[in-house]
């Protein structure tokens, strides 16, 4: 059989056929980038992308956090700083409790003291005449009486005097002595208070002492201011002191 040999057209048909096997065995083994456009000033412009393509950024790790956070001895209190702190509430609170005491201690003594001026005033009220009264005829009945309103060593000091001094003078010259709270010409009080504390009590008292004996005649009046201290016991409000102004 004759051999025929491949007109013009054959050849570039064949030629044709294997630039593009050609080319299709380049596009398996290297796959181009894609491009990227971007518009500058109204044009179109390709940007070629990077051999490896398009890659999203990293995403940021623990690490990095890590290093932009604050170093732990600046977050966190010092040891002996937290002490201090402690230290400091402590003595606030401390000092707050005292003061609460100290302000709850003065209102219940500040109470009890105008208690005590109440009480006080009125039992020297009560005790005075008596005790600045006797009638010779009933001595022992009077000065019994007296020591009724009496405390401490002022008892036993008004015992003393009435047995030795004032009932044997009495007795000599009938004395009868008989005493009386009365308010002065001026506006001052028959009766107030000098000084006062929950349990001792100074009261100032304007006694008229009406006497009557063989060594006068008729009655003579005395006007007298007497100083006289209230103290507290457990039998209530006792004369501990006398004093003639």
């Amino acid at each position: 059989m004759p051999k025929t040999t491949p007109g013009p057209r054959t050849r570039r048909t064949m030629t044709a056929a294997a630039r593009a096997a050609t080319k299709r065995a380049e596009r398996r083994h290297h796959v181009p980038a894609p491009e990227a456009s971007v518009a500058v000033a109204g044009r179109t412009v390709l940007i070629e992308a990077p051999k490896n393509g398009w890659e999203d950024p990293p995403e940021p790790s623990l690490e990095s956090f890590e290093e932009d956070a604050p170093a732990k001895d600046e977050v966190e209190v010092h040891p002996r700083g937290r002490r201090l702190l402690t230290l400091v509430l402590g003595i606030l609170l401390l000092a707050a409790l005292v003061a609460t005491a100290v302000l709850g201690w003065q209102y219940r003594d500040g109470h009890r003291t105008e208690s005590a001026r109440t009480q006080a005033l009125t039992a020297a009220q009560k005790a005075a005449p008596v005790i600045l009264s006797y009638d010779y005829r009933h001595l022992d009945k009077d000065f019994a009486s007296a020591r009724t309103h009496l405390t401490g060593g002022f008892r036993a000091e008004y015992g003393k005097t009435t047995k030795a001094v004032v009932g044997p003078t009495a007795k000599k010259y009938r004395g009868i002595v008989k005493a009386t709270i009365t308010a002065p010409a001026t506006e001052t009080p028959a009766a107030s208070v000098v000084s006062a504390s929950p349990d001792k009590v100074v009261v100032l008292l304007f006694i008229n002492q009406v006497t009557e004996s063989t060594q006068v005649s008729g009655a003579r009046v005395d006007l007298n201011r007497v100083r006289m201290t209230m103290t507290d016991t457990d039998e209530g409000w006792k004369v501990s002191g006398v004093d003639a102004l």
